[in-house]
């Protein structure tokens, strides 16, 4: 083990721990600031594009991307700016980003965003498009864009938004119930897209049957015209991405549910993530007053999985704190909606630090409560508040080292630091090998 000096006698930004945090937090981590809050504008996620570089890509919800570099260095000039087509305020904005697991070589990214007015979309609904680098590596092409997937939204919050392509090089993209209170339009549990509810607030769109789930599409291939389950296929059946063939709900008879279906009956995913060891996925689900929660799916389960909502919310009945909810896939992690009111998932980590392997980070937007949780045997975890940062936490990053980050709308960007252990000149990335297809 390499002892690693403390940024406190190098910056003298650190943030300390709280000296009474209980036992999940080990006496060798600190959380320290690597940028200052006025130095970003409302932030969403940080990731890394897997290309060596050292580089973190920063989202703002305004529509702008921008690059830490390799020596912590935020640059002046956005990685790509997009708010000529965001909607942007609320729970709207560019809400996303991923890069295509070979952006070393083809430079292609990913965004989830909001439609605004300068988009040809109606205003709010929900747009996952490709970009491309240009010749500069610092610079996306905004003109680049190929729009893959637009899912209308019922009302403006429950947007979802996060994207992340998984072991498996597929693109999984976590969709909320389509807002307002309780799943109105009951999109969570509706699989059958004849089934959707159009009446009052309720758009009669196919594209709405989406809403709710978690979707997998395939970004390098399409999908030709003709007869298929696609529910955001164009008119004529064409889309600009095609379905894994192991998607669970492909080729159903009648077509009872979206093709691009995952898994379902989920309220407001707005962070997810996959081990990047494992390859399982960890699903922040924002809930609606009483439990928030954090649903697990190993690598190895075949999709189709109910998480629950808006029959439960967390592990009871929606609503109630003692009446066990028995549908679905229970969550394993859930904590009261009390003070505490937006779950943010986070990470398991995996980085260099090694007092913190294995642990999984999360937090809360409106305490800043962040908690580490520790699985004690298969399926069984226990957690706990290790630190408070205060409002604003919106989200938890990870570099390509696989140091983790919390991204915080007024504490600004902070990385977990302790003692680390030799990094391999290509950090810890691509230790998940495994594929669902063979792809």
């Amino acid at each position: 083990m390499i002892p690693r000096l403390s940024m406190l006698a190098i910056t003298g930004l650190i943030l300390s721990l709280s000296a009474q945090a209980g036992s999940l937090l080990p006496p060798d981590v600190t959380l320290e600031t690597v940028i200052n809050a006025g130095a970003i504008s409302d932030p969403l996620a940080a990731r890394h594009a897997g290309d060596g570089s050292g580089r973190l890509f920063i989202v703002e919800q305004a529509g702008t991307i921008r690059i830490l570099d390799n020596t912590d260095t935020l640059l002046a000039t956005p990685f790509i700016n997009l708010a000529d087509r965001i909607s942007a305020g609320g729970e709207r904005g560019l809400l996303g980003l991923d890069f295509h697991p070979d952006y070393e070589n083809n430079g292609l990214f990913y965004v989830n965003y909001s439609a605004g007015n300068g988009s040809p979309f109606v205003t709010g609904t929900t747009v996952v498009s490709e970009f491309q680098v240009s010749g500069n590596p610092n610079i996306g092409d905004p003109n680049s864009e190929r729009v893959l997937l637009t899912i209308r939204q019922d009302f403006s919050n429950h947007n979802g938004g996060d994207i992340h392509f998984g072991a498996d090089g597929f693109l999984y993209i976590g969709m909320g119930d389509g807002g307002d209170g309780n799943d109105t339009c009951n999109r969570s549990q509706t699989l059958d897209p004849a089934n959707i509810v159009t009446t009052g607030p309720c758009l009669d769109d196919i594209t709405v049957a989406m809403l709710g789930k978690m979707l997998r599409i395939d970004v390098d291939n399409t999908t030709p015209a003709g007869g298929n389950g696609l529910c955001g296929a164009a008119g004529d059946g064409s889309a600009a991405y095609a379905i894994p063939i192991d998607n669970p709900f492909i080729g159903a008879d009648p077509d009872s549910a979206c093709d691009e279906v995952w898994s379902y009956g989920v309220r407001n995913p707005f962070r997810f993530s996959f081990d990047r060891l494992t390859g399982d996925m960890f699903i922040g689900d924002v809930g609606q007053g009483t439990w928030e929660e954090v649903s697990f799916e190993p690598f190895d389960t075949a999709g189709g999985l109910n998480y629950g909502w808006r029959i439960c919310e967390g592990e009871f009945l929606r609503g109630s704190t003692v009446n066990a909810c028995t549908t679905g896939v229970l969550p394993i992690l859930a904590y009261p909606s009390s003070g505490d009111c937006s779950v943010e998932g986070g990470y398991r980590y995996r980085g260099p630090v090694t007092s913190l392997n294995g642990l999984y980070m999360y937090g809360d937007f409106c305490t800043g409560n962040i908690r580490f949780a520790r699985e004690n045997s298969p399926g069984v975890w226990e957690s706990e508040v290790v630190d408070t940062i205060g409002f604003g936490l919106t989200a938890f990053g990870e570099d390509q080292q696989g140091r983790i980050y919390v991204v915080s709308q007024n504490d600004g960007l902070l990385r977990f630091e302790g003692d680390e252990i030799l990094i391999l000149e290509d950090g810890f990335e691509n230790q998940v090998a495994r594929s669902r297809t063979g792809k």
